[in-house]
């Protein structure tokens, strides 16, 4: 039943009463009568509605004309087999069709349910015997009795000896078989596709003929597969009816639901041929074998981007529009896909899901325990094209490689600083504001970074992890170390433009620039005196101050 505001029926558009009974036309459980009411009236367009609706009076109508056509057709189909039979026009009479002949077959001859009575028509002469569940006819009883016992009584006796698979045909089963065989044996005569059955073939024929078969009647969509217009459907309806049953993850196929359940698994069998990796679907590994082939069949119709995942596409697109339609509702964090948005909400939850099975570490993300992982195997899979640099992540590697280029893509607004990545364009506006966040627990320092705040912490620990492997110095950072290592390898990377000077760190080089052109950044707040280099201001104080050095 329906509320009671006023309706009208889309069949007769008569005003429905407040007490008639109705029912949506496109409700998924009224699928039946929908097909019924377009099985007659092929041409009625159900979308011109929002939602169309039935009147009772129409429901009957539609039952009583579809049982009238069903009625005609097996008569019809009854006469045509005595035809066949050689039986003459005057002979055709009602003793030789026996429509009306009905009886139920016993439950010896049902064996296999013996609580469910099924009525079937079984003509004396004609030999056609219908299924009164549904409007299924044959002129075999086997044929119906297999009938009966699958559609009606759900069995699927043909079982697959390799794997738990079972359906209700020997064809069905002849077809899947070949997904263990590989074999495909239909093939397309106009390119190289190979499948394994006529209606893959059917559907793949259409890919070059342009054609459509299966329409949405709400919407503009068109689709070869009915699954792909099934999948469709539930966009219109909100409705996704397959749910985990260990989480809260529902989707809208039983595919997706029996890849989800693999990550709770953790089974991955799908395995690619060239290196180690593996997958918990073969949409992965197909995506995966493409960074070997480099293949990047998804290409940007503005610029000249391409990627080998659709969704990566999308995500690009939206740089194009300037458009962030998933927003945060705590904070103004937006983002261009619902898995990021997904990912964010964690950060103000506290929620850490995804956990190392090495250490206690605890992270939001999948990536970002990838990433984390690399730390115990000392993995480094993205490597420089010009030197010998290799990183953990993809983002090192760009932030590495603008040091080649000397690109320097991100600015401040208010000076003419500008570096190589975001977060050191982060921790520089701090220098504008004063803001020092980050605050030592033992002493009064405070700085912008956090990784400055943990090199400072070493100073109270006196931990200094980077060794040099030459000699026994130990140093608390790595760029430390690696300006020490060259004085043991005699490396001067960085040489002045003016004369043949060289040395190992940028600091030094700077220093030496300022010879050249005379600047001298440290001034005297006492006196007129100022200086190229700190030191040597810091010995100017002392005539200021009376300090005598140590000696």
């Amino acid at each position: 039943m329906g509320d009671k505001s006023t309706k009208s029926c889309r069949i007769c558009s008569l005003e429905i009463v407040e007490t008639e009974q109705y029912c949506f036309l496109n409700n998924d459980n009224n699928l039946m009568l929908q097909f019924k009411l377009l099985n007659f009236l092929p041409k009625i367009d159900l979308s011109i509605t929002l939602n169309p609706i039935a009147c009772n009076r129409c429901m009957i109508a539609i039952e009583d004309i579809y049982e009238f056509k069903q009625l005609c057709i097996q008569t019809e189909a009854t006469v045509r087999n005595l035809r066949q039979q050689g039986v003459i026009k005057e002979e055709l009479q009602t003793d030789n069709i026996e429509l009306s002949n009905l009886h139920i077959i016993s439950d010896n001859f049902l064996e296999f349910n013996k609580d469910v009575p099924v009525c079937i028509e079984e003509p004396t002469k004609t030999e056609l015997y219908y299924c009164y569940n549904c409007n299924f006819n044959t002129n075999k009883k086997t044929i119906l009795i297999r009938h009966l016992q699958v559609r009606h009584n759900g069995r699927k006796p043909f079982k697959c000896n390799i794997c738990d698979y079972c359906c209700t045909t020997k064809s069905n089963i002849k077809i899947h078989l070949r997904t263990h065989t590989s074999e495909k044996p239909l093939k397309c005569n106009i390119c190289e596709y190979c499948c394994t059955t006529k209606p893959d073939l059917k559907t793949h024929m259409c890919t070059h003929t342009g054609e459509k078969l299966l329409k949405c009647y709400i919407c503009d969509y068109c689709t070869n597969h009915m699954t792909n217009l099934k999948r469709h459907m539930y966009k219109h309806t909100g409705k996704k009816p397959f749910k985990c049953n260990l989480c809260d993850y529902c989707c809208i196929t039983k595919s997706y639901l029996k890849i989800h359940m693999r990550t709770h698994t953790g089974e991955k069998p799908f395995k690619c041929n060239i290196c180690n990796y593996y997958s918990n679907s073969t949409s992965d590994l197909k995506r995966h074998m493409r960074t070997h082939t480099d293949e990047k069949p998804f290409k940007c119709y503005i610029c000249d981007y391409c990627s080998n995942h659709m969704p990566n596409l999308k995500r690009h697109m939206y740089k194009h529009i300037a458009e962030k339609p998933f927003k945060c509702n705590i904070c103004d964090y937006c983002c261009t896909t619902k898995s990021y948005l997904k990912i964010h909400m964690r950060t103000h939850t506290g929620e850490k899901p995804f956990r190392c099975n090495i250490c206690d570490y605890y992270c939001i993300s999948t990536s970002i325990l990838k990433r984390h992982m690399r730390t115990h195997t000392d993995e480094k899979p993205f490597k420089c094209s010009i030197c010998d640099y290799c990183s953990t992540t993809m983002s090192g590697l760009k932030r590495h490689m603008r040091k080649h280029t000397g690109e320097k893509p991100f600015k401040c607004y208010i000076c003419d600083y500008c570096c190589t990545n975001k977060s050191l364009l982060k921790a520089h506006m701090q220098t504008h504001t004063g803001e020092k966040p980050f605050k030592c627990n033992i002493c009064d320092y405070c700085c912008n970074s956090k990784s400055h705040l943990k090199i400072h912490m070493r100073t109270h620990t006196g931990e200094k992890p980077f060794k040099c492997n030459i000699c026994d110095y130990y140093y608390t950072t790595e760029s430390h170390l690696k300006t020490h290592m060259r004085t043991h390898t005699g490396e001067k990377p960085f040489k002045c433009g003016t004369c043949d000077y060289c040395c190992t760190t940028k600091s030094y080089l700077k220093i030496h620039i300022r010879k050249h052109t005379d600047e001298k950044p440290f001034k005297c707040n006492i006196c007129d005196y100022c200086s190229n280099h700190v030191s040597n201001l810091k010995i100017h104080m002392r005539k200021h101050t009376g300090e005598k050095p140590l000696k």
